[in-house]
């Protein structure tokens, strides 16, 4: 049987990793890369048995790629501490691991949960990450936000969910898009990108649209209405601090 490695990061995860660590306990090692966490993840963490490697924050792509180099097994598992592994996900995997798998990596559907509430519309139900992958047949780009995973080879879809829950609370949305759109627009910068007018116009008004009208983000009521309007605001505030970014280079 292959062996799994399961591989996340990091930084004041105390809510949110100890369900994780619990979803991934059918994994053969679990390695935490933790960037100086001030509340008690490093203790949940090890108490869930995790490896635990304390590495300065690199950016979201390079901090993935170094826990990669950490991991020991064939196979990995990339999760994010707001992630679950459902027990059908679980099983699928093991199954895969103890077999011929045919394919070097796989994609996940992710389910995406607002505020508590499972989202079936809006572009939220058509969510494939690809999380699991051989060890040598892998890597992260760089990237400072947005970061992806790469694979040499071929790559199939699991049927099994895995679970997300990215935003319990509207403070969890501005606290992550305050850090988001900081690291998105200072990329956008770097690659030499200007804000127009027209961006700050259309572009948050076309995200809203697309959301809750083409993607049918009103079925999900009014949570789906919240949503879209926050997307709204966080392609708006993007676009708002790389144009102030435009200004300081002037």
């Amino acid at each position: 049987m292959n062996g799994l490695s399961v591989i996340i990061i990091t930084l004041n995860e105390e809510k949110n990793l100890p369900d994780c660590l619990a979803s991934a306990v059918f994994a053969d090692e679990i390695v935490v890369v933790d960037s100086g966490s001030t509340d008690l993840t490093r203790e949940l963490a090890e108490k869930h048995r995790a490896r635990v490697i304390r590495q300065d924050w690199l950016g979201y792509g390079k901090q993935k790629a170094f826990a990669l180099t950490q991991a020991r097994k064939p196979w990995v598992l990339s999760l994010d501490a707001d992630e679950r592994v459902s027990p059908g996900l679980a099983a699928e995997i093991k199954k895969i691991l103890g077999g011929e798998a045919g394919k070097d990596g796989f994609y996940a559907r992710r389910q995406n949960y607002f505020l508590g509430r499972l989202m079936r519309h809006g572009g939220w139900e058509r969510d494939w990450v690809l999380r699991l992958f051989r060890r040598e047949k892998g890597s992260f780009t760089h990237s400072p936000v947005h970061e992806r995973i790469e694979v040499e080879g071929k790559t199939g879809r699991l049927e099994n969910p895995l679970l997300h829950y990215p935003h319990a609370t509207l403070d969890d949305f501005f606290l992550k898009m305050d850090r988001y759109t900081a690291l998105s627009a200072a990329d956008l910068a770097e690659r030499g990108k200007r804000a127009h007018w027209y961006n700050l116009l259309f572009n948050p008004a076309f995200r809203f649209f697309r959301m809750y009208v083409l993607e049918r983000g009103f079925l999900d009521g009014y949570p789906g209405l919240v949503l879209a309007g926050l997307y709204s605001l966080y392609v708006f505030t993007r676009y708002a601090r790389l144009w102030e970014l435009n200004q300081d280079k002037k």
